[in-house]
């Protein structure tokens, strides 16, 4: 029987982080729509950005994430330590995101079939890359943590409670083009969009298979009792 290579937890974190960034920015440039999850923050970047330059994709993923990160604390009426790490994770993610984009501007995709291989190429990074996020124990991005939380507390089935909240990321990303960009013009929302929300979960798990077949995820810190709080 072929023993498992072991797999740090914290390595999988920042491969995790550097992967989701990598194929959020390789998507983004093949303009064929972004992910539900992060479609909200990349329409405000969108329109802010026309008067506030400085105002990057990865400053508002941050930023919107922090707002999620209230709304939790609201709704939930608690507040613990792990919500600060998560929003720390969330600045990382955003500083890596900004940076891959920069570091992907010089690439030409001025023709259809480049679009299509970013596109590609981004979906399946970025299901690499929240796989190896699921197996280990820091904190992860907003996004993950309202949905388990909310279900923890209020006993949903988290995997149902994922839908409905892309669901209503993707409802809220709607309305903003619509507000931003009148009717007639659709930004961040688009077939792509659709698309990966149909292919992305089976990606993961197939991934998350694949990785779980060839290693064992340990820890080698030990930090995990800090994010349990």
């Amino acid at each position: 029987m072929e023993t498992k290579k072991v797999f740090s937890c914290e390595l999988a974190y920042v491969l995790g982080i550097l992967l989701l960034a990598l194929g959020t920015a390789l998507m983004e440039k093949a303009g064929f729509g972004v992910s539900m999850v992060v479609a909200p923050a990349y329409l405000l970047h969108l329109k802010i950005s026309q008067t506030v330059p400085s105002y990057t994709f990865g400053t508002s993923e941050y930023v919107f994430q922090a707002v999620l990160l209230i709304l939790l604390f609201i709704v939930l009426r608690r507040f613990r330590v792990s919500y600060l790490f998560s929003f720390v994770t969330a600045v990382i993610f955003g500083f890596t995101l900004d940076r891959m984009i920069s570091l992907l501007a010089p690439l030409p995709g001025d023709t259809f079939i480049r679009r299509a291989l970013f596109y590609v190429s981004g979906v399946i990074i970025c299901a690499a890359g929240i796989s190896f996020l699921f197996h280990t124990y820091i904190a992860p991005e907003a996004y993950e943590l309202f949905i388990k939380e909310v279900s923890a507390v209020y006993g949903f089935d988290i995997n149902r409670t994922k839908t409905v909240y892309d669901c209503c990321s993707c409802f809220f990303a709607v309305i903003l083009s619509f507000l931003f960009f009148g009717f007639g013009h659709f930004e961040g929302v688009k077939a792509g969009t659709i698309l990966c929300a149909l292919i992305n979960g089976p990606i993961i798990g197939l991934i998350s298979r694949r990785l779980e077949s060839v290693f064992v995820f340990e820890d080698r810190l030990p930090l995990r009792k800090y994010f349990q709080k």
